[in-house]
């Protein structure tokens, strides 16, 4: 019998909650899930089981480099081997290990107008981060460099290369546009700041405005490849800072500083120092062998990334985090939280206390990464499990790859793309599942059970995008297409922040599917219960019928429009 008093916090729960605005609630599962064998179909119940193994606390945030995910891709490496598909790593394997180094900052310093100022408070060294960020790995200035305002990042007035010579070059940041976060106005430059490579230094004020998780990600030790070639110019260091170092570098309101202008003078130094990650890390690469023998030689490519964010130096309070983003923090770590009013304090104390009647504090560390990208990796396994059980196989092969280090700066594809394990020009299409558990109306505003992202799928080839919209259609699959994402030049950077990025550089057409972000986007509450497994079982379902029917064509997709090299940085 069902104790009455839970059924009292549970009745006391829902009053809770029914004053929370509908898009600050989210359908919740149990946190914990029995195994049951998966089937040949694309299920729901197959997902659910997966996730709930992706994502467990076990897996240690499956950050790349580390045993966690080691453990995961061990995982999909054995069920990959269950469903009979062909290794196509390294030496016979499942497995294509990638070189990475960990790279972080020393001691850091900067002093500008005989004040001091704060690493991690009033600046931060900016990483090298793929074909986003370019900056070098040291900062010498001890000596003292004279300071130059160098405009607004984007502007066609932007300083000249002369003038930024042997100086530390202020910039600042337009407002957002297209609603994404002003901080990312920077990064659309790609590598704007390697024109600059004569400068002591490159600070962009842009600190106050950027959101909380990437301050985290700017200041923590970051990893690149070890195998990478040197940068063909060289790069000057870069930091973020506030408008107050800004105003005290350049000695005047930086509303007032002239394009150009003169500071004052900065002294500072920091260096980034490499060492060998602990754990390898690894792509997971599988085939299925094409049934038409003049076809199996060419491959549908359908991938996702097999790592996320690893574990937080200390633990929260798991269910105040998801409250508390839900109500105030509607775009996770994308975003900075909203401000607190007396009425969301009162949602969110009625919310809370209704919780901790049901359960004690959760005190948790490990960013499970359940919809990013567990949903893709789970994804792929019931894709590749489905088309492995078909009586007749894809005429053409389908090579299946779980990348790593997506979220250190996309080197799983980038490796993977610049050292195929089958011959690259054999890749007919890339489809790339990042993030495909949510999009309910309680993550976003336009959110429900039909809607889906869309990105890059007519960047390259028109047949492509009208090859996902034909199938959508005649499969009945349901879907509104959300195509804002994809727009040329979108702060966001949505096109440029996920692998199918790297296969484009080949001129291979792709698409990438997501149901979008959410309040639990790289936070410890994005956890299995959280996720909508009879939507993701849907999307799932709709991409292996897009990639069944690019796998069965007579002719390869045309390639209609110019691709943008590769050694050309990624343009949204």
């Amino acid at each position: 019998m069902r104790s009455n008093t839970r059924v009292a916090a549970l009745a006391c729960a829902a009053a809770a909650l029914s004053a929370v605005p509908a898009h600050a609630q989210a359908r919740q599962e149990p946190m914990k899930h029995t195994a049951r064998p998966t089937t040949a179909a694309i299920t729901a119940q197959d997902l659910r089981t997966r996730l709930y193994i992706v994502a467990d606390d076990s897996m240690m945030g499956r950050e790349s480099g580390t045993r966690g995910n080691v453990m995961g891709t061990d995982y999909i490496a054995a069920e990959a081997r269950r469903m009979g598909l062909q290794p196509a790593g390294e030496n016979g394997t499942f497995f294509q290990t990638v070189p990475l180094v960990n790279i972080a900052v020393g001691t850091a310093s900067l002093s500008a107008g005989g004040q001091s100022f704060r690493s991690g408070t009033d600046f931060i060294p900016l990483p090298r981060y793929g074909t986003f960020l370019v900056f070098g790995n040291r900062f010498d200035a001890a000596a003292g460099v004279p300071v130059v305002y160098g405009g607004r990042i984007g502007d066609p007035s932007m300083i000249t290369p002369e003038q930024a010579r042997g100086k530390l070059v202020v910039f600042s940041v337009g407002q957002a546009q297209q609603g994404a976060p002003p901080p990312f106005a920077f990064w659309a430059g790609g590598r704007t700041f390697e024109r600059y490579a004569g400068a002591a230094g490159i600070a962009i004020a842009s600190l106050d405005i950027t959101p909380e998780g990437l301050r985290g990600f700017f200041g923590e030790p970051r990893t690149e490849m070890a195998s990478a070639q040197p940068e063909p110019t060289q790069a000057p260091a870069g930091m973020v800072i506030t408008t107050a170092l800004a105003e005290q570098l350049l000695g005047k309101p930086l509303a007032q500083a002239q394009m150009g202008q003169a500071g004052g003078t900065a002294t500072g130094s920091f260096t980034w120092t490499t060492a060998a990650v602990p754990f390898p890390a690894r792509n997971v690469v599988a085939v299925l062998p094409g049934s038409d023998a003049r076809l199996r030689g060419e491959y549908v490519a359908v991938g996702a990334h097999n790592d996320h964010v690893g574990m937080a130096p200390k633990g929260v309070d798991a269910d105040s985090v998801a409250i508390f983003n839900r109500l105030l923090r509607r775009e996770g770590a994308e975003s900075e939280a909203d401000s607190m009013t007396a009425e969301k304090a009162q949602m969110l104390r009625a919310a809370l206390d209704s919780v901790r009647a049901l359960r004690r504090p959760r005190i948790d560390s490990v960013f499970n990464g359940a919809d990013d990208d567990g949903s893709g990796t789970v994804g792929v396994l019931e894709i590749a499990q489905y088309m492995a059980s078909l009586r007749t196989k894809p005429r053409r092969s389908m090579l299946f790859v779980w990348h790593t280090a997506e979220e250190k700066g996309l080197f799983g594809s980038e490796y993977f793309t610049d050292h195929p394990t089958v011959p690259r020009d054999s890749i007919v299409a890339q489809l790339n599942i990042d993030m495909i558990g949510r999009g309910a109306t309680g993550d976003l505003d336009n959110g429900g059970p039909g809607y889906l992202q869309l990105v890059g799928s007519r960047r390259l080839s028109t047949q492509m995008g009208d090859l996902v919209e034909e199938v959508n259609r005649t499969g009945n699959h349901g879907f509104t297409f959300d195509y804002s994402m994809d727009t040329t030049g979108h702060e966001a950077q949505i096109y440029c922040r996920s692998d199918h990025a790297n296969y484009a550089r080949f001129n291979i057409p792709v698409t990438f599917f997501t149901t979008g972000g959410h309040p639990d986007y790289h936070m410890l509450s994005d956890e299995p219960q959280y996720i909508d497994y009879d939507k993701m079982a849907r999307v799932a379902r709709f991409i292996g019928a897009a990639a069944l029917q690019v796998a069965n064509r007579d002719a390869r997709l045309t390639v209609d429009k110019p691709g943008p090299g590769p050694d050309a940085p990624c343009r949204q």
